[in-house]
């Protein structure tokens, strides 16, 4: 025990002086690899060192990272809901750009990703990036008989699709050389690889394979070609419901499921860590861990709070929600040599901003038509203001409602939380609440003085520049860009 104890204290000395001489400036190294861990439904108080005062049950694997590596404190997804944020970490755009307006897509059903767009994984393919995708990927796709080639429609509400359908427009298609995982939670039975279903097994299996095929996937780059450089993004279906920890962690939390799947989701990461540490790639790859949204009703968060867990931590709401505990989320990056040690940003960044970043790491610019809405945050990793052509971030709830944060000031154009959390919108309305919200997240991140009536001006700032992003088809600057649809209703409870 000793010393296996002395071997980590060795291990971490080396990444701190690692980040300690990584200086002011940057160079990316010729072409990093990429790991992206996207956790589903982790609230921002999941995580422990994101949470120290508020949180019960321990996660060493992202606390590790956090140690060698820079925690944001000001992440945001792309919406509080799963299919728009995945739509726009894989994309750069913002997902109600889209025909897909509010909640979530049900799957048998056309790529939400339209096929000529280019997506992180198309672009790092073609700067010679072996790239897969181990997990969720409910961004819809079609099954079709292996036979005849007909598509497949669903014959009941959670009918899955037969062993052997093939999958014609999946995430093969979308840039992706290997797949391996399952479309969404309702479908999560159904096991796919590449193109194919292969299997039908009970939903408990389902993040030990993941972890398995993941932590495979690395083993196997170290064997084909190290010299490749890969992009491995591991969208893990956990902990959102079904909450199915296996029998070895039940209980472990002392808590209730929730916890105790969001502890065997972090062990899994932790042995995506060690394979990347055992194949020799750590020094060479970006590593980032995140979430989709916030932590879900689902996890029974009033039980939670009751035995001093609060996974939203310091903020209101959860996912589905307007409020920032919809849409702030974990966001832990480690680059050694590259980004110090143990540091953190208070930058406002978005999951958005991926592809822009990347092209900047491989010095090169993002393919046209795309990433309309991404920005670079490798001046972040520098310790380094980033310089942005977009004004502010654009948050989006499950029914629709938007919101715009710039600087300090969040305009929620909500009555309530615009998702699930109380009041919902018809609360709201019955209550009298003002038509809109706005507060000053410096002087009260957990959104409780609503500013809206006595700071018009900001008001009028706030949205003006939020009509100019969605109406001009994009929030940065670059060539002109076209929403997929003509009418995007900005203020869907009304303005009176």
């Amino acid at each position: 025990m000793r010393s296996r104890k002395m071997g980590y204290l060795n291990k971490t000395i080396k990444w701190l002086v690692a980040g300690l001489l990584c200086g002011a400036s940057l160079h990316a190294s010729d072409k990093p690899n990429v790991v992206f861990v996207l956790c589903d439904d982790l609230g921002y108080g999941d995580v422990q060192c994101l949470n120290p005062e508020r949180g019960k049950i321990p996660t060493p694997g992202v606390d590790r990272l956090a140690r060698e590596g820079m925690i944001f404190t000001d992440a945001h997804s792309g919406s509080s809901v799963c299919t728009p944020t995945r739509y726009g970490l894989l994309t750069g755009r913002y997902s109600w750009r889209t025909r897909l307006q509010r909640g979530v897509v049900q799957g048998f059903k056309p790529n939400l990703i339209a096929a000529d767009r280019p997506t992180v994984a198309s672009f790092l393919k073609d700067h010679g990036y072996h790239t897969a995708i181990v997990g969720k990927w409910h961004l819809n796709f079609q099954y079709a008989d292996p036979v005849t080639g007909e598509v497949l429609e669903r014959e009941g509400r959670k009918a899955l699709a037969p062993v052997g359908s093939k999958i014609p427009d999946g995430p093969l298609t979308r840039g992706f050389d290997y797949f391996h995982g399952f479309h969404h939670a309702g479908d999560m039975k159904g096991v796919i690889e590449n193109d194919t279903v292969i299997a039908h097994e009970d939903e408990i299996h389902m993040l030990p394979r993941l972890t398995r095929k993941a932590v495979e996937y690395i083993d196997g780059r170290a064997q084909a070609d190290k010299d490749q450089p890969f992009f491995l993004y591991v969208p893990y279906g956990s902990p959102h419901n079904p909450i199915v920890p296996t029998k070895e962690w039940q209980d472990k939390s002392g808590l209730n499921g929730h916890g105790d799947f969001v502890m065997q989701t972090d062990d899994g990461f932790r042995q995506i860590l060690e394979a990347l540490d055992r194949n020799g790639f750590a020094e060479n790859t970006l590593v980032i861990f995140s979430s989709d949204n916030g932590t879900s009703k689902a996890a029974n968060i009033t039980e939670l709070q009751e035995q001093g867990y609060f996974p939203s931590a310091h903020l209101r709401g959860s996912k589905a929600d307007l409020w920032d505990g919809g849409h702030r989320v974990p966001f832990v990056v480690r680059w050694p040599g590259q980004v110090r040690a143990g540091s953190q940003s208070d930058q406002l960044i978005c999951l958005t901003d991926l592809m822009a970043t990347c092209a900047e790491i491989l010095d090169t610019e993002v393919p046209d038509g795309s990433a309309e809405d991404s920005v670079s945050f490798v001046p972040a990793l520098k310790g380094k203001k980033i310089e942005s052509t977009r004004e502010g971030v654009i948050h989006h709830s499950f029914t629709g409602h938007f919101a715009y944060r710039l600087g300090k000031w969040k305009l929620l154009l909500a009555r309530g939380s615009g998702g699930w959390t109380a009041p919902q919108e018809k609360e709201a309305l019955a209550d009298g609440s003002p038509v809109a919200q706005l507060y000053d997240l410096e002087k009260d991140p957990g959104e409780t003085k609503n500013l809206y009536a006595s700071h018009p001006e900001v008001v009028d700032r706030l949205l003006k520049q939020l009509e100019a992003d969605v109406w001009q088809g994009r929030s940065t600057e670059g060539p002109p860009a076209k929403n997929d649809i003509e009418e995007i209703e900005l203020w869907k409870s009304g303005k009176n």
